[in-house]
C-alpha cells in the first residue's frame, strides 16, 4: 500500500538551542536560507507524500504562517519584477496539503503521534520527526523507508549506528540482518535511552520512521516511560514483537537541529553545496582554515 500521509511532530520546546528558541521555534531555524522544516517537508513530497500533519504547540504560530500565502510579500515581489522569488514564494504553500493540530501538552514523541489519530484513519503512514533534516541520500531517506513497507509490509524505523557514549541519549536496538539486502534488518527488541548494562547494539532508530494504523491503539496503552514521557519506543517495541519490524540504514545524512552542533554542520554542509554561496563560503573557509 502506497504511503500518502505523514506526520510531522514539531511541538517540542527546544531547550537544548536556548536562547534562540525562546521566541523562535526551532523547526524555523535557518539552514542558509530555508527553515529547517521545509526540508523536511520537500523530503516528504519527495518521497510520494500527498497529505501532511504537522503537530505543533503554542507559540509556534510562525511554521503555519511559513507554509501560507503572504499577499503584501508577493505584491511586493511581483512590483519590483522578482518574478523567480516571487515563484518559489507561492510554490512554498502548494507543496502539500498541510494540516495542524496542536499538542496541548508535551507528553512526548509517542503522545504527539497520537494526537494525529483522525488524521491518519485506518492507512499506514510515515513519520518525519521535526529536530531531523537528512540530506545527501541517494533517495530521500523517506522515500527508503516507504519502499520497505510497500516490500515487507510491516512498520519500518530508519536506523544509522551512533557513537557507543551517545547511545544513551537515543534508543539501542536488537536486530538481525536479512540475507540477501544490504541495509535491511529486522528489529527484535529496542528500549529507550538505555543504561550501560541495558543497551542492545549502537544502532538506534534516527529521525523517521514509517507505521501501520496498528500503533494507535498500542500507543493509548502505553504508560509513561523514560523522562516521564509516552515514549514512540515504547509502542514500537510492542509492534516489533507482535506484528514484526524492519529498520533501513538510510543513506543521508542526519543533522540533530535540536542540537547546536548539528545546526552549524547542517549549514556548513549546506552552504557548501548552495549554488548562491558555496564558492565564496569554500573560499571564506580556507581562508578560515590559514589563520588557525
Amino acid at each position: 500500500m502506497k504511503i500518502k500521509k505523514a506526520v510531522i511532530p514539531a511541538a517540542g520546546l527546544g531547550t537544548r538551542v536556548l536562547p534562540a528558541s525562546k521566541s523562535m521555534p526551532k523547526e524555523m531555524l535557518p539552514i542558509v536560507d530555508k527553515p529547517a522544516i521545509q526540508y523536511i517537508v520537500e523530503e516528504a513530497v519527495k518521497s510520494g507524500i500527498e497529505d501532511i500533519l504537522i503537530i505543533t504547540s503554542r507559540g509556534k504560530t510562525t511554521v503555519e504562517d511559513h507554509f501560507d500565502r503572504n499577499p503584501e510579500l508577493e505584491a511586493r515581489l511581483l512590483a519590483s519584477k522578482k518574478q523567480e522569488v516571487y515563484d518559489q514564494m507561492v510554490a512554498i504553500s502548494h507543496m502539500a496539503n498541510i494540516q495542524y493540530v496542536r499538542q496541548k501538552e508535551t507528553k512526548g514523541l509517542g503522545h504527539a503521534v497520537l494526537c494525529a489519530k483522525a488524521f491518519v484513519g485506518n492507512e499506514p503512514f510515515a513519520v518525519l520527526y521535526g529536530d531531523d533534516v537528512i540530506l545527501n541520500g541517494e533517495r530521500p531517506a523517506c522515500r527508503e523507508l516507504c519502499e520497505a513497507y510497500e516490500e515487507y509490509g510491516v512498520g519500518v524505523a530508519g536506523i544509522k549506528p551512533v557513537p557507543m557514549e551517545d547511545i544513551s541519549k537515543y534508543c539501542s536496538l536488537a536486530l538481525e540482518p536479512i540475507e540477501g539486502k544490504d541495509r535491511v534488518f529486522r528489529l527484535t527488541d529496542m528500549i529507550e535511552k538505555p543504561s550501560l548494562t541495558e543497551v542492545l547494539s549502537n544502532y538506534s532508530i534516527l529521525g523517521r520512521v514509517v507505521l501501520p494504523p496498528e500503533i494507535f491503539p498500542i500507543l493509548e496503552r502505553t504508560k509513561p516511560g523514560a523522562g516521564g514521557e509516552i515514549q514512540l519506543t515504547d509502542a514500537m517495541k510492542v509492534l516489533a514483537q507482535t506484528s514484526g519490524m524492519v529498520g533501513v540504514e538510510y543513506t543521508g545524512t542526519r543533522y540533530d537541529m535540536g542540537n547546536k552542533f548539528g545546526i552549524l554542520q547542517a549549514i556548513v554542509e549546506v552552504a557548501l553545496q548552495h549554488p548562491e554561496v558555496k564558492d565564496q563560503f569554500h573560499d571564506y573557509l580556507k581562508s578560515l582554515v590559514s589563520r588557525l
